[in-house]
């Protein structure tokens, strides 16, 4: 009966530290992935904020900056980290597509999209898909 009672205990151990294990490995995983957007946030220039319609570079660096600091803090069964997550979410759906389309980083080149034809001039930040846009209607 007693080889029962430690045997209950051994397999109850084995089973909160592998909880812990995959919850550190989340969190590990949450911070790396808002440090990689504050990094990415970092990299950008301001004016291509400003030109995507978005908030500041330094709001998002602030707001990113403080979600990895939250998500390396404090657990992820706290609400601070969801929070967090939302942020750097909100910053990768959203704001980092639009600014990297204005910095010209965007599909049109680079890694992955299509690229322009040789025969085709380098283009403007104003061409449109059916060439320059000027404002007017």
């Amino acid at each position: 009966m007693a080889a029962d009672g430690r045997h209950r205990k051994a397999v109850d151990g084995v089973l909160i530290t592998g909880f812990f294990t995959v919850f550190g490995l989340i969190s590990l995983a949450l911070f790396l992935f808002a440090l990689f957007a504050f990094v990415d946030a970092a990299i950008h220039r301001e004016d291509a904020y400003r030109a995507a319609d978005k908030n500041t570079k330094a709001f998002w660096l602030i707001i990113l900056g403080i979600a990895a600091v939250v998500m390396k803090l404090f657990s992820i069964m706290s609400f601070l980290p969801i929070i967090g997550l939302v942020a750097v979410i909100v910053y990768m759906v959203d704001v980092r597509p639009a600014v990297r389309g204005v910095s010209g980083r965007g599909r049109g080149g680079g890694r992955g999209g299509f690229k322009r034809r040789q025969g085709q001039g380098g283009g403007s930040s104003s061409d449109g898909p059916y060439g320059p846009y000027n404002g007017r209607r």
